[in-house]
């Protein structure tokens, strides 16, 4: 429906608008004049009043509001830039993002999508979390910025997990008596099986005092590692360490390097590691499957119960880390900036599945080589949409077809989702996923 104007625009500068949906940022989509206006706190199906404003409308209040909408579980909602959409019930949310997945692959070109299995984590089981740090007078902030703006103190959170919440109040305190923290900086934790695991990054070096002092809060917190990184160069180097770094991968323990890649959830992890095995084909002893973007080895190790892998990373710390805990197993690791020097297509001749887990951007210059090379079977893990239709775009041309899909919410009340996209081109196995999807619709219609 379109914009309903109830008020002279030009007199009042008030007009009361129907929500069509949510854009990508969260925000509310409606009409007017002919001009699509994007509103912050808005759910589709609501009538609102807005104030007309040069950059975009200003909600004043809700008419009639969705049933939908609920009220945020946090006081900083709206002002920490954490989280978009805690109007939205949780179900509704799920919901969207699964629909922006499916929009996402029709756009590519992909019709007939199996129904979607879909798993959303639960509240305040974040791990991974880069913060803002910023010095202000009187003490130190620790939070996430606002919407085009400064970061915002944490003083409370419902996605982080505790173990890393609880560590705000006393990291302010150390972190105010560092020399090194002359203005801004930013902290990544790592929530670790062997502990927390903390990343900080300084505009200054830091000094002699500055390491004592972060050496005893690691030693009292029970911290698995703290690590300085230099903002010039990127260098990172451990400052206080108590013990070997571990993480669990599918029965492999592994030593992440700091600021390693976690997906941010451990329920959300096991549902996507879950989604990936079980969308491999068939495998006999002699096939291999190719793991693209393998980071420390997350999906590697799981998958090597079913086969042998060879899993490819652009990044030298988690490329090494990958190898280093392969030993005695079928994964071969290598280290290959797949932007600059991706696979080609003979390299990929004699690989029966490529399991493709690419950054934000997509698998860039990585797409063309698939796509015209002779592998039948692809498992796509995807965390954006607008890179997965782009990139999907070629491999539906390339004869791909869409078998299987998981939507995955791990990132509770943001805009961000996971998915892992079955894709064939294997007649046989098309067939067969058809005939199952058959009997399993035709069996809830007589239940």
């Amino acid at each position: 429906m379109g914009a309903i104007t109830v008020m002279n625009d030009t007199l009042t500068g008030v007009a009361e608008l129907r929500i069509e949906g949510l854009g990508a940022a969260g925000d509310g989509v409606a009409h007017l004049d002919g001009q699509t206006v994007f509103i912050p706190g808005t759910l589709p199906g609501e009538d609102v009043r807005v104030r007309l404003a040069p950059a975009h409308p200003e909600l004043i209040d809700i008419v009639h509001a969705s049933a939908d909408r609920v009220p945020p579980p946090c006081d900083l909602f709206g002002e920490c830039g954490g989280c978009a959409l805690q109007h939205l019930s949780l179900p509704a949310l799920l919901d969207w993002k699964a629909q922006r997945v499916t929009q996402a692959l029709t756009a590519a070109g992909f019709t007939d999508l199996p129904p979607a299995r879909m798993f959303q984590t639960t509240p305040k089981t974040r791990r991974r979390m880069d913060f803002a740090v910023q010095r202000v007078p009187g003490g130190v902030i620790i939070g996430l910025h606002r919407r085009n703006g400064d970061p915002v103190d944490m003083t409370e959170c419902h996605v982080l997990h505790p173990a890393i919440f609880g560590l705000l109040a006393p990291l302010r305190e150390v972190l105010g008596s560092l020399g090194a923290l002359t203005g801004r900086g930013s902290l990544m934790v790592n929530l670790l099986d062997s502990g927390p695991d903390l990343t900080l990054q300084t505009p200054a070096p830091l000094t002699s005092a500055d390491r004592l002092k972060l050496a005893a809060f690691a030693r009292e917190h029970d911290l698995s590692r703290i690590s300085w990184q230099d903002p010039k160069d990127l260098g990172i180097e451990t400052v206080a360490q108590s013990g070997p770094v571990r993480e669990d991968f599918g029965g492999v323990i592994v030593s992440p390097p700091p600021s390693a890649f976690l997906q941010a959830t451990a329920d959300a992890e096991k549902a996507i590691v879950t989604a990936v095995v079980d969308g491999l084909p068939s495998l006999n002893k002699k096939d291999v499957t190719v793991e693209l973007f393998a980071g420390c080895g997350t999906l590697t190790f799981p998958m090597s119960e079913k086969g042998r892998v060879m899993a490819y990373e652009g990044n030298l710390a988690a490329a090494n880390c990958l190898k280093a805990a392969s030993g005695g197993r079928r994964v071969d690791g290598f280290h290959r900036d797949l932007g600059r020097q991706p696979l080609l297509p003979h390299d990929l001749k004699s690989t029966r599945a490529v399991v493709l887990d690419p950054p934000y951007a997509g698998a860039g210059a990585q797409t063309m080589p698939l796509a015209k090379s002779a592998v039948p079977d692809i498992v796509y893990v995807s965390c954006n949409p607008a890179a997965l239709e782009k990139d999907g775009k070629a491999l539906w041309n390339a004869g791909f077809s869409v078998i299987g899909l998981t939507i995955v919410d791990q990132f509770l009340w943001s805009t961000e989702v996971e998915a892992v996209v079955v894709l064939s081109r294997d007649v046989k196995r098309i067939r067969r996923e058809n005939s199952r999807r058959s009997r399993s619709d035709l069996s809830r219609s007589d239940s």
